[in-house]
């Protein structure tokens, strides 16, 4: 199912054949502190295995936020990628980005989505996220990257 919502400026969408994978490349690469430098291909094969979504700008169509969602579409997901065109920040355009995330994820009834952020835990919390319960609960296997 694809889903839009519609601000004055901006469109949100989870069609993912309206995903500019060369703009999401360069807005990650060169704008993502955690994706800096990652490889095109790299990048492409994230957008492959993901649910992917962007907001637009209303007068252009051209795409100025980007975020990406991993999931067994069940029980778990992991929203991540979440970038805003530098140009674009500061209008609302990341709420409604992960507003429609969240969603487009809704009825899916997963028990948790999960996210990190270094700087942005104020942004999330609008749309429902709230820190772990629970941190050392978790643990993670660094990899090659």
């Amino acid at each position: 199912m694809t889903r839009a919502t519609t601000t004055a400026a901006y469109v949100f969408s989870a069609d993912p054949s309206r995903i500019d994978a060369g703009r999401v490349h360069h807005l990650l690469s060169e704008h993502a502190y955690w994706a800096a430098g990652r490889p095109r291909e790299v990048q492409d094969a994230a957008i492959s295995g993901s649910r992917n979504y962007g907001v637009y700008d209303a007068a252009t169509g051209d795409q100025v936020a980007y975020a990406r969602v991993v999931t067994d579409g069940a029980t778990f997901a992991w929203l991540c990628d979440v970038i805003v065109d530098p140009d674009a920040r500061g209008q609302g355009v990341g709420v409604q980005l992960v507003e429609g995330v969240v969603a487009d994820l809704e009825p899916l009834r997963l028990k948790r989505v999960l996210l990190v952020t270094e700087d942005a835990h104020e942004l999330y919390s609008k749309v429902g996220f709230r820190r772990l319960e629970d941190p050392e609960r978790w643990m993670v296997r660094p990899g090659v990257l």
